[in-house]
């Protein structure tokens, strides 16, 4: 039998079986052998070279000490032999860039030809100044040129002068003039520097909040202001001394807004050191020389004065002198000089019983003095915001007094007392006595109710009034039938509350009067909000931001001329009534422009009401001199018409109650016969043209506000009416298209008589034929016509 040759059934010698792969050698994997060898040399490429560590050292030794290349392509170095790394001055230029679209360039700097560049100190030459970008686009065309006629008055481009006065009317954005002008001295100048390190901005404490705000409206957190409105008397000192004894280039609040009767309490901290420029806002409020805050302003250590004003002549000429004295010190010589050489013989020319030698003397010393004055003012009407805001209507509104008042305004002229104080022929001046008499007449003109209290303490010029008053007469209830002005203002009230959704704003110089606004107000219901001289400066903006959000229910804004006539922004209301005159033309015109500003949206209507033949029309006629004579000068108007002499401007204590308007009668119109209006005026002629070129009506027709129409149609009070509107490019436009479609429709109307009578003729025709034919004519009706 043959033997297995399996190893298991193969027995070694000695005796045990051994497996042969017990012992057998392993195989490595070559997918992990060739992962090590990856890992140790990095890759599949070479390993690299073992270095020492000396040879290390001087390997890296030997590429710090290449030679530096410089990583900019096809860079030119200079030939200098100033070391790398010394700072080298930043190139000269301007701020912002002087060629970029709509840039507004203060100073352009003189071009050098080639050969003068190499000779020239380039850490010298001079930049463009251009105004921040931010302020140039928004700056409407007047306004830029403002900004570069005040950049150049005060860095002494002008003349030999660095002061000058922005005589701008109210509304053409002066306060946004002024931020960009100090916003630009503040940054930058043709030297490359700032041209002043501080400013300080006065104005009137009622203004001092709205500055500030103005500033962060259009500059935002770019510039930090010291608004100095109320605190204790530590705090003001210690922020003042703060402000002023920090002189450094670049102040962190580099401008100070503070009112007038601050700054002169501490005059004594801001005239220390020197400031770089001062702006006064409502600058007629430096109309004397001799009053204490003209003097703590002229101790101020500045050239560069700027003044703003949208009335510099108020009153008379001295006062347009102090203005200008006090932003160029002896640019026209002392008062008395001023006085002699120019003053006189103008309100000479002025007067309507001049001389032809005197009217000429005087438009000589005009141009003279406008000559100098130009060189440093400028002075823009408010004719321009016709391009940009809504028409407004400004009329004159002669009302006749009462019959209670009339009484009252007679006894009164004739009591015996104010025969001594006022009528008597005496070259003595008034006293206080006589004037508190003018003031109480003029109260008397607003509502017996402004003169009750006199009436009972049977005052001076009231001794006999009570029997005049009805016996179931009281002032706690007011009770618009005793006044004629009162009256038709209600009328008015009621009409524009249930047919229109305007807001109105009632304007006064008496607190008084106010109040009976007030009462009228709770008893008919208005909604309403006041604001005079016991409202606190903080408060003001608040009730101001309110009345102008349109879903305000406040229908009524109750505005002292005195408190707040200056400088607020009323754009909620497009309705004005100004209740009485004042003597200064521009508290008026002041109170009159707060409706018909920026933002206006609805078109405006201004009322002034004057009492028929009563003192308020002889102070009416003693505002228009003065604006006459402030046309004459200011504007340049040397065809100021000259209605008024001096004698009938004294002539104030005299009432004619046969006449409908006192004003119509002086001017002697030829444009009116038997008080209608027989000739328009002149085409070229708007609200602020003089009052004989205005529209003048006797009656309702042709009144542009529906709402004075039919209150003179209810009260049968208004005896007379000066109107006239704001020559608006939009309404231009309207009247323009207007007459285009009603020359269209003249066309067609005519084309479609035409055809009625083709129609006609060829009916007749049609007849005719039928007639011919025997026919009969059909007397029934059509059966197909439906009715």
């Amino acid at each position: 039998m043959r033997k297995s040759l399996a190893p298991s059934q193969c027995s070694p010698a000695n005796g045990a079986f051994k497996s042969p792969f017990l012992n057998a050698p392993k195989r490595p994997r070559e997918c992990r052998e060739r992962n090590s060898k990856l890992k140790d040399t990095g890759g599949g490429g070479p390993s690299p070279p073992k270095l020492s560590a000396s040879e290390y050292e001087m390997m890296i030794t030997k590429i710090l000490t290449r030679p530096f290349k410089i990583p900019i392509e096809n860079y030119i170095p200079e030939h200098t032999t100033r070391c790398l790394g010394m700072k080298r001055p930043p190139a000269r230029r301007s701020l912002h860039d002087p060629y970029a679209c709509n840039a507004l360039v203060l100073f352009t700097p003189q071009e050098l030809s080639e050969h003068d560049k190499l000779k020239a100190d380039q850490g010298k030459a001079q930049v463009h100044v251009v105004v921040d970008p931010l302020l140039g686009n928004i700056l409407r065309p007047h306004q830029r040129e403002g900004v570069r006629f005040m950049y150049e008055c005060v860095t002494g481009k002008r003349g030999d002068f660095q002061g000058c006065i922005m005589a701008d009317e109210m509304g053409l954005g002066k306060t946004l003039q002024c931020i960009t002008l100090l916003w630009t001295l503040l940054r930058q100048s043709p030297d490359c520097k700032p041209e002043i390190n501080k400013a300080v901005i006065v104005c009137p404490s009622s203004l001092v909040k709205n500055w500030y705000k103005e500033f962060g409206k259009w500059l935002g957190c770019r510039v930090n202001c010291l608004s100095i409105d109320g605190g204790s008397k530590e705090q003001t000192t210690k922020q003042l001394e703060q402000f002023m004894a920090n002189q450094s280039a670049r102040q962190g609040t580099p401008v100070l807004i503070i009112s007038y009767e601050t700054f002169r309490l501490y005059a004594g901290i801001l005239n220390n050191s020197e400031v770089g420029a001062v702006l006064c806002d409502e600058g007629h409020r430096l109309k004397n020389c001799e009053n204490l805050t003209y003097q703590a302003l002229m101790g101020l250590k500045t050239k560069r004065r700027v003044l703003l004003s949208g009335t510099p002549i108020q009153n008379d000429l001295t006062e347009y002198y102090s203005l200008l004295h006090f932003v160029n010190p002896g640019m026209l010589g002392s008062s008395n000089e001023f006085r002699r050489q120019f003053e006189n013989p103008i309100l000479r020319g002025q007067d309507a019983n001049s001389t032809e030698s005197e009217r000429e003397k005087a438009t000589e010393r005009l141009q003279e003095l406008s000559a100098l004055v130009n060189r440093c003012m400028i002075r823009r009407t408010s004719s321009l915001l016709t391009k940009y805001l809504p028409i407004k209507f400004e009329m004159v509104v002669c009302v006749k007094m009462t019959d209670v008042q009339t009484e009252l305004y007679k006894s009164f002229l004739q009591s015996d007392s104010i025969r001594r104080s006022v009528l008597e022929k005496s070259e003595v001046k008034a006293s206080l006595t006589a004037l508190s008499n003018i003031t109480a007449l003029k109260k008397l003109c607003n509502h017996p109710d402004l003169v009750y209290e006199k009436i009972k303490e049977r005052a001076e010029g009231f001794e006999e009034a009570y029997k005049i008053l009805p016996a179931n007469y009281s002032a706690k209830e007011v009770r618009p039938e005793f006044g004629g002005k009162l009256m038709v203002l209600d009328c008015m009230l009621a009409s524009i509350k249930m047919n229109t959704n305007d807001k109105i704003v009632l304007v006064s110089n008496y607190t008084q009067t106010l109040d009976l606004f007030e009462k009228l107000c709770r008893k008919r219901g208005y909604g309403y909000v006041r604001l005079d001289g016991t409202m606190t400066i903080k408060k003001r903006g608040k009730v101001v931001d309110e009345f102008n959000k349109p879903d305000s229910k406040e229908f009524i804004f109750m505005l002292s001329s005195k408190a707040g006539g200056c400088g607020l922004n009323l754009i909620g209301a497009n309705r004005l009534v100004m209740f009485d005159p004042d003597w200064n033309p521009a508290n008026d015109e002041q109170a009159m422009a707060r409706v018909w500003r920026d933002g206006q949206k609805k078109p405006c209507f201004i009322y002034r009401l004057l009492a028929t033949g009563s003192i308020e029309e002889k102070i009416f006629q003693r505002q228009t001199h003065k604006k006459a004579l402030s046309n004459t000068v200011v504007d340049n108007d040397e065809d100021g018409q000259r209605h008024f002499t001096q004698d009938d401007l004294k002539d104030l204590f005299r009432l004619d109650e046969a006449t409908i308007s006192d004003t119509h009668s002086i001017f002697k119109c030829k444009r009116c016969v038997n008080a209608i209006q027989v000739k328009l005026p002149p085409e070229d002629s708007d609200c602020t043209s003089d009052l004989a070129h205005w529209y003048h009506c006797a009656n309702n027709k042709g009144i542009p506000d529906d709402i004075l129409s039919k209150s003179w149609d209810i009260t049968k009070c208004v005896s007379f009416v000066f109107h006239h509107r704001s020559n608006s490019a939009v309404v231009e436009q309207q009247i323009a298209e207007q007459k285009r479609l009603d020359a269209a429709k003249g066309g067609k109307k005519k084309e479609e008589e035409d055809d009625e009578e083709d129609v006609v003729e060829a009916s007749d025709e049609d007849k005719e034929n039928d007639d011919d034919d025997g026919s009969e004519p059909d007397d029934g009706k059509d059966e197909d016509f439906v009715l």
